[in-house]
């Protein structure tokens, strides 16, 4: 009897491991709406503040993403640390004013400066040279036969009536960027552009935040000013000067102006994380697919929270759940052959700031790395398709550059699980919109990693605005997305080889 007892205690042993592995199909369904839901009520909750960079509610947003990879099994993905640190800083105003012959002009009703603009310094001018509307493209160069360096330049905003370009936003020439990006080139000191909005809103004591404390060379001290100190600089001039260039340019001029420019401020020495775990591969376990989505946000604001929850929100949640699946397969005996490096980036709010610390101190080889994938909005609809036919799409960029393969792994995928619509609206890198350069995965396409990058449109009512919240998220078609992805993510970690690098890394053209 106990040898009859013995063998029953081990036959459900037996009958476990013959037990056929879990099928991909079987895995991908553990993605499910009811996790993805509450994951984004935290993610996207009242808690998280919003997720902005460098802040608390992004290293609260930080703690709960690495305790989902600790729960589930994930590996640390940084040298036996789930999260990658990167430096972020912010200026903290103390005090500045404006001289012109001797006057003295007020802070927010005639003048302010962009505290990134230039260090702490106190800036004496004997002259200033006016530059018009500050503007160098093709034919239009109102720095034409000028030495600027070291000097002060006063510009105009905007551009005259009669000057066109092709470039918008941020990429015009007669943008305040681009005009200070000019004067800086040219070897200016200090750059003052007319305001026609004065007086303001007192300007907060903090400025934005960057990365790029050390830097080659400083920039040029930066001020917008009011009419009246543009009166002061150039006399009598200016109201015939600033009628004219209205329509056309103005000559450049020097003035003899007594101008005192002065700056005081306090760095502060921030950071933030990437939040970072893998799932270990068998076989191929020198080579690695990367999957990433952003978690941070805007912020709050006036004490409104922006939640973020489609953008990107349901990226990060999509990460969560695939980065489950993927370890559950591991756990039944189907785990992948290359290991899987699941990563949630910050700072793509404010430049994509995450990933381009990650690829340029990665922590996996970048030669070694077969693909990106990156998520970045998959929550809701487009409001350019409103038919229900329509809805049933993701947004595909990328999956036609640097490698011939990713195109046919990418649709035939689709075509065997996903069965969606491929819409390739926004690929071309040349497109308006730039969105192949405008979220994480360019920073890994930018290294020649093949990238594929899945997205919803910014055509909805509540992109970047504080009514981004969780309840407005599709999750059936967040769910779907995410398989999708999912699916994509296994063939690239089981195939054989490598993705191909065999097409050129685009570039921005114009």
């Amino acid at each position: 009897m106990r040898k009859l007892f013995l063998l029953l205690g081990l036959f459900p042993a037996t009958m476990s491991l013959a037990q056929k592995k879990p099928s991909q199909k079987k895995i991908s369904e553990t993605i499910t709406e009811t996790d993805l839901r509450t994951h984004l009520y935290i993610i996207a909750g009242e808690e998280m503040e919003g997720r902005e960079t460098a802040t608390e509610g992004q290293r609260k947003a930080a703690a709960y993403i690495e305790n989902h990879f600790k729960s589930i099994g994930l590996l640390p993905g940084n040298k036996g640390s789930y999260q990658q640190s990167f430096p972020v800083y912010r200026d903290s105003l103390v005090s500045t004013s404006l001289q012109v012959n001797g006057r003295n002009f007020e802070l927010n009703n005639q003048f302010q400066p962009v505290l990134r603009g230039a260090s702490p310094a106190s800036y004496y001018f004997s002259e200033i040279v006016f530059v018009g509307h500050g503007i160098s493209e093709g034919q239009h160069n109102d720095y034409e036969g000028l030495d600027v360096k070291g000097k002060a330049v006063l510009m105009l905003e905007g551009a005259p009536k009669n000057f066109t370009s092709e470039k918008k936003g941020f990429q015009s020439p007669s943008s305040m960027n681009n005009k200070y990006a000019v004067a800086s080139k040219m070897g200016a000191a200090a750059v003052l552009v007319l305001g026609n909005d004065f007086p303001r809103k007192p300007m907060m004591a903090l400025g934005n935040m960057y990365v790029n404390l050390f830097a080659p060379a400083h920039s040029p001290a930066f001020f917008t000013v009011s009419k009246e100190v543009c009166a002061a600089i150039m006399g009598a001039d200016w109201e015939s000067v600033s009628e004219a260039a209205k329509s056309t340019a103005v000559p450049a001029k020097t003035y003899q102006a007594n101008t005192l420019l002065d700056l005081k401020k306090d760095i502060l020495f921030l950071e933030s994380t990437n939040v970072m775990g893998y799932v270990e591969g068998s076989d191929k376990k020198d080579e690695w697919l990367v999957v990433t989505s952003h978690y941070d946000h805007l912020g709050k604001r006036n004490g409104v929270i922006w939640y973020g929850a489609d953008d990107d929100g349901s990226g990060t949640v999509g990460v969560l759940e695939m980065a489950e699946a993927f370890a559950k397969a591991k756990a039944a005996g189907a785990g992948p052959r290359r290991n899987i490096l699941f990563m949630t980036v910050s700072g793509e709010e404010k430049g994509l700031w995450g990933s381009r610390y990650y690829s340029d101190n990665p922590t996996v080889p970048i030669e070694k790395t077969t693909a990106n994938l990156n998520i970045d909005m998959i929550g809701r609809v487009d409001t350019e398709r409103l038919l229900p036919d329509t809805l049933n799409y993701v947004y595909v960029v990328g999956d036609d550059k640097l490698s011939t393969e990713l195109k046919p792994l990418s649709e035939g995928v689709n075509k065997k699980f996903g069965k969606m619509t491929l819409d390739y609206k926004f690929n071309d890198p040349n497109d308006r919109n730039r969105i192949y350069f405008r979220s994480d995965h360019y920073n890994f396409a930018r290294k020649g990693v093949p990238v594929i990058f899945y997205y919803d449109g910014m055509l909805q009512a509540d992109y970047h605005k504080p009514t981004d919240t969780p309840d407005k998220i599709n999750y059936t078609l967040l769910k779907k997305r995410a398989q999708l992805i999912f699916h994509t993510a296994w063939e690239m970690a089981n195939r054989d080889q490598m993705m191909k690098r065999d097409l050129e890394i685009p570039t921005m053209t114009r």
